[in-house]
């Protein structure tokens, strides 16, 4: 059977979270997005670990549900009422010296069990502070990091995390890797999948013909409810740990990916936010300095151009093994832009739930819902403006140095 699933996200113990990210409204915004399955997130943090044992209860195939079931106070639509499963999961922030360069390098863990994470925990807090932050931060090599991932979890699934972000990731303008070879060394062979975050997107990734042995995932890196899936991978297998391992491992079961529009990442493209200095990689290169035009310090080096210059493929090229994706727009941003008001609003909040109760959850209806059927449910812009997004007739405005990009229809 085919169903989304969202691994990379966040808890209320992570710094910048909304504190609704608990177990609850998690599955309620789930089953309101169409995510199947959701990841934990933070699963190596001791507060958050141990309100997931009381409130979640595990399945036995790698997966667990609420104990309690869904909450009254917390309703959904029963157009998009589905089971949802959470798998255990976490990130980790590795920042090091290595070669004499300092490394800042995110890596997600998924785990199939409780006792995986609460080992993991043991053994990094030896290390360093797993309190403070629902990520933790901690000064180890991230081939030391896999390497104890391997030993305490030995089928737990090791990912490196939105690998092109330029300040923290292994590929990142900011990392000074040019390869995972250069990062992980020997354990290379034990990565199997790299996420590819939320400003690059997979023919991007193609044009880097090393990645081809690798699964391309996405996630959504939610910090609040309303982002889980934003983007997300489609398998077609059943609903376990094991099935979607070895989907990734092998791409079989593996049936691709929810995408943003890269251009909306907030690293795109090179630039220096306090100046709103914004360039193209080959305005960059044309120019040949990465120095602020207005202001002389260090522009941040965005995604795109960090992707052309380890690229060996031209644009057009596809591998063979590439899997399908699907690039949208959040269903809230859709309705804002067609009735030019901000999505926070309570008309574009109405709209967005009298379309679910109607046509089901918001993925089914970016994805499979007829334009005609969303115009016959009384919104005929919204149908028209959601055909736009399939047929990739968008203007885009690309995000830089931490500031989101706009993708108007």
């Amino acid at each position: 059977m085919k169903f989304f699933a969202d691994f990379h996200i966040h808890s209320r113990y992570s710094i910048a979270t909304s504190r609704d990210m608990t177990p609850e409204t998690l599955a309620r915004w789930a089953q309101l997005k169409g995510v199947a399955v959701v990841g934990t997130g933070d699963a190596i943090h001791p507060g958050w670990l141990k309100e997931l044992g009381r409130k979640l209860d595990f399945t036995g195939n790698g997966l667990f549900v609420l104990r309690d079931g869904p909450r009254e106070d917390i309703p959904v639509p029963a157009s998009c009422a589905s089971d949802i499963y959470f798998l255990m999961s976490t990130e980790i922030s590795c920042i090091y010296s290595k070669r004499g360069r300092t490394r800042r390098v995110h890596c997600i863990v998924l785990f199939s069990d409780m006792e995986g994470p609460l080992r993991l925990q043991m053994r990094l807090a030896r290390i360093g502070n797993i309190s403070s932050d629902g990520r933790p931060i901690l000064g180890m090599d991230a081939q030391l990091l896999l390497k104890i991932v391997m030993e305490e979890c030995p089928g737990a699934l090791f990912i490196p995390a939105h690998i092109w972000t330029p300040h923290f990731s292994v590929l990142g303008s900011s990392s000074h890797f040019d390869s995972l070879e250069e990062c992980f060394e020997e354990l290379t062979g034990h990565i199997h999948a790299v996420e590819t975050g939320l400003s690059s997107d997979p023919p991007m990734n193609w044009r880097v013909s090393s990645l081809d042995p690798l699964t391309l995932v996405s996630n959504s890196d939610a910090h609040s409810p309303e982002k889980l899936g934003r983007e997300a991978n489609i398998f077609d297998t059943e609903i376990s740990f094991d099935a979607m391992t070895h989907a990734i491992k092998t791409r079989k079961g593996f049936a691709g990916t929810i995408e943003f529009f890269p251009e909306e990442g907030k690293y795109h493209y090179d630039g220096h936010r306090p100046c709103k200095v914004r360039m193209s990689p080959e305005e960059t290169m044309e120019r040949g300095d990465d120095r602020c035009p207005a202001c002389g310090k260090k522009m941040t080096l965005g995604v795109l151009g960090r992707v052309l210059r380890l690229a060996d493929r031209e644009q057009d090229e596809i591998p063979g093994n590439a899997k399908p994706y699907h690039s949208l727009i959040s269903l809230k941003t859709i309705i804002a832009q067609t009735f030019g008001m901000g999505a926070a609003t309570k008309k574009v909040n109405r709209v967005y739930f009298d379309l679910l109760e109607k046509l089901g959850s918001e993925l089914n209806i970016l994805l499979n819902v007829p334009a005609e059927n969303i115009s016959h449910s009384g919104y005929p812009a919204v149908a028209d403006a959601i055909d736009r997004v399939r047929s990739r007739r968008v203007s885009v405005e690309p995000g830089y140095d931490g500031e989101y990009g706009k993708i108007r229809l």
